[in-house]
């Protein structure tokens, strides 16, 4: 019988052994990082590194690791920010990652529908669907330090 724990479900199995890249047990992250194996194993349990599983269980921790490792490390030894607070930071930069990248698709969309709309002839369209106002007086703002002028 083989050592270690089966997986639980069909997720963990599908976590199992990555192809390509290089990879690094937690006895080498450890003594890279000046860090306990059992702190590596604390920050998976607490859902802030995910490091992938051989057949055989053992950890091992991908470069894209190691930078999420560096970053935790930052925060709780440079900042002296708590392990919830960690959590709170790294989902903060996951949405702002995911949010500049819709923001990504919508400037490219933009820019699409641009280029499509100048091969169209959009110009004369746009002056022609316009409604022109007449012009409307216009009101000046008055600095803190000078007096409003007096209407006659």
């Amino acid at each position: 019988m083989a050592r270690g724990r089966k997986p639980r479900n069909e997720s963990a199995a599908a976590q199992r052994a990555p192809a390509g890249g290089k990879y690094y047990m937690i006895s080498v992250v450890a003594k890279s990082y000046d860090i306990h194996p059992q702190t590596l194993r604390l920050y998976e349990r607490e859902g802030l590194l995910k490091p992938s599983r051989t057949e055989g269980n053992t950890r091992l921790y991908s470069e894209e690791d190691l930078r999420q490792l560096e970053v935790i490390l930052n925060l709780t030894r440079e900042l002296g920010v708590n392990l919830a607070g960690v959590e709170i930071i790294l989902n903060m930069r996951r949405k702002m990652e995911q949010m500049q990248a819709e923001i990504g698709e919508f400037v490219a969309w933009v820019k699409d529908e641009l280029e499509h709309a100048n091969r169209e002839g959009w110009q004369q369209r746009f002056e022609q669907a316009l409604v022109k106002l007449p012009p409307s007086p216009l009101v000046r703002a008055v600095r803190s330090d000078e007096q409003p002028e007096a209407s006659s």
